[in-house]
């Protein structure tokens, strides 16, 4: 289907032909004056100097050709050669009509729907899960389900940090704790215990201790790094405790992404790749991609038009040892196997631009991606106190994201069991939507790359742009749509009718930009495109509902084609708060 600017461009562009002119001239877009006209065209302003005519000329001689539009109920000539333009709502009624019978409103499915991977969440295994690691969770969740909205199968990958110098921390520190353990008996040939030797309190404790143990005393971290070359070369008891490690970690994670409704398709880690990176170093080699200098094995990534230095693609370490930049093509070798998809998206802090540069350099260099796959880094700020500091407990901590879920809930809930009887399941369960509503909502509507203030008072706000107003705005039209057919009636979603007033006219024109805003959110993979489209959406109709008397319409028909027109915008509002990641209660 058409976007709704597409088809308002070409009534004008045919106008400006059939006066005599280029029709490019015509393109069209939203007035930045809503208070003189809807949508306006400058072509007369562009074409005057080529065709050597007064602009105003230009634009009256077009504004003929219209006088018979479907399209425009008014286009006027305006000094010095503006083109201010209305349109019919009979159009405007036959647009959204067309929306209402489409699958996905009209959204067009891509002609070559190739596949897509994201990686976003990156948590490190044994480490709780804390404020730092909610935005990559909420935007990579968004950004996927947006992929796969647009017609592509989308795959989201966690990519756990699970195979590093932490789980050799933790070992050693397990050994000093509990030496009696069987997993440290190199003999042992027996089957291992099933139930772990510790609990997720208890590993959360452990590694910080054996960090800040390791940054005091050498032989520890001496004895830490053993352990980790145990780990990563496959001895029986090493593994057994990295398994269990694994387990009681991941289990306490998907808890806590399960309540953010982040759900991704692959639990992969770093060490899902480890036996596949001796391959891919002699591969570098053998392509003279790969050369040692001062010991380790580089990849030089620079380029000519390169402005600033771009140092070399480290591969190995002079000691042989990998790195994140290993890890992560050898990921990218894998996926390219495995997957082939022709887009890989990785979402992390923006202070990783330049790493990501290299890799994604190093990758095409390397030709461990085909030709013509997008590489694509979203660098994300990060998420500050009202003191402009990152965020943090009111004793200085990092804020826990497990404790931030849990605070948000309890004060939607007090904010519910306020203002009205409920019982105390319907108030926990309305509670947890709107309190994820204002998590993700508060996230989302930034612009990914900006550092943001997280004010609780403010993001769970009923009020302005929020998610508990958008959640309020759908619960107010199910209201109206359930006291409609608690009254007998049945919705007859196709029965939308020509507007009859300035505020009707204006949910519509919202409504209707739809597909255009979707097209662009992808492309971009910017979510906070659908804040901003479902911001104005709620505004319109609020302002359509407090104006006009819906369930108090005296003729039938006109009331059936309000009904028909809130279930539309209904179902556009809770299929966006569906790609952002929430949803709508019935009820607040």
């Amino acid at each position: 289907m058409k976007k709704i600017l597409d088809l308002i461009s070409e009534e004008m562009q045919q106008a400006f032909e059939k006066a005599g002119y280029k029709k490019e001239l015509g393109r069209v877009t939203v007035s930045n004056r809503p208070d003189l006209c809807e949508y306006q065209c400058n072509g007369a302003m562009a074409g005057a100097k080529e065709y050597k005519k007064a602009p105003i000329m230009i634009a009256n001689a077009v504004v003929e050709q219209l006088q018979d539009s479907q399209v425009f109920e008014s286009v006027e000539a305006v000094m010095p050669g503006f083109l201010n333009c209305k349109v019919k709502p009979s159009f405007l009624t036959s647009y959204i009509k067309q929306m209402r019978a489409e699958d996905k409103f009209g959204v067009e499915e891509p002609k070559d729907p190739y596949t897509i991977m994201v990686d976003y969440g990156g948590p490190n295994v044994a480490k709780p899960l804390h404020v730092g690691h909610l935005r990559s969770a909420v935007i990579g969740e968004s950004v996927k389900r947006i992929c796969r909205y647009m017609g592509y199968p989308t795959i989201g990958d966690i990519h756990l940090g699970d195979w590093g110098l932490q789980m050799g921390l933790i070992i050693s520190e397990l050994r000093l704790r509990q030496p009696q353990l069987v997993y440290f008996d190199e003999t042992y040939e027996g089957e291992y215990p099933k139930e772990p030797p510790f609990t997720i309190g208890e590993l959360e404790e452990i590694y910080p201790t054996a960090s800040a143990k390791s940054k005091e005393d050498p032989s520890f971290k001496e004895k830490a790094m053993e352990d980790t070359f145990k780990l990563q070369s496959g001895v029986r008891g090493h593994r057994a405790l990295w398994n269990h490690i694994i387990d009681v970690s991941v289990t306490d994670m998907k808890k806590i992404y399960d309540d953010l409704k982040v759900e991704f398709d692959l639990w992969k880690g770093e060490s899902d790749v480890h036996d596949i990176i001796p391959e891919m170093v002699s591969y570098m080699k053998e392509g003279g991609y790969a050369y040692i200098s001062e010991g380790a094995l580089v990849v030089d990534v620079k380029e000519e038009t390169d402005t600033k230095e771009i140092p070399p693609c480290m591969i190995l370490k002079s000691d042989g040892a990998s790195l994140y930049n290993t890890t992560d093509l050898a990921t990218i070798m894998e996926r390219t196997r495995e997957y082939e998809p022709k887009q890989l998206i990785y979402l992390t802090d923006k202070r990783q631009e330049l790493y990501f540069e290299q890799v994604f350099r190093c990758a095409r260099k390397t030709k461990l991606v085909k030709e013509g796959t997008k590489l694509v880094h979203i660098g994300f700020g990060t998420v500050n106190g009202k003191d402009g500091k990152p965020f943090k407990t009111r004793e200085g901590g990092v804020m826990r994201l497990e404790r931030l879920i849990a605070e948000i809930k309890e004060e939607m809930y007090q904010k519910i069991i306020s203002n009205r009887e409920v019982s105390e399941e319907e108030a926990r369960t309305t509670a947890s939507m709107v309190a994820l509503a204002a998590i993700k909502y508060g996230d989302l509507s930034n612009q990914a790359s900006k550092d943001y203030v997280f004010d609780v008072e403010r993001f769970t706000s009923f009020e302005g742009d929020t998610g508990p107003y958008i959640l309020y705005t759908i619960v107010r039209i199910k209201s109206i749509l359930n006291k409609y057919t608690a009254q007998g009636n049945t919705v007859a979603e196709d029965f939308l009718k020509d507007v009859s007033s300035e505020s009707e006219k204006n949910l519509v024109m919202e409504m209707a930009k739809f597909n255009t805003m979707m097209e662009s959110a992808y492309e971009e993979a910017a979510p906070h495109k659908i804040c901003a489209y479902i911001y104005d959406l709620a505004n319109a109709f609020n302002k359509f509902y407090h104006e006009t008397k819906i369930l108090a319409e005296e003729e039938e028909e006109k009331k059936a084609g309000y009904i028909a027109l809130l279930k539309l915008c209904c179902d556009i509002l809770e299929t966006c708060i569906d790609l952002l990641g929430f949803e709508a209660p019935e009820r607040m």
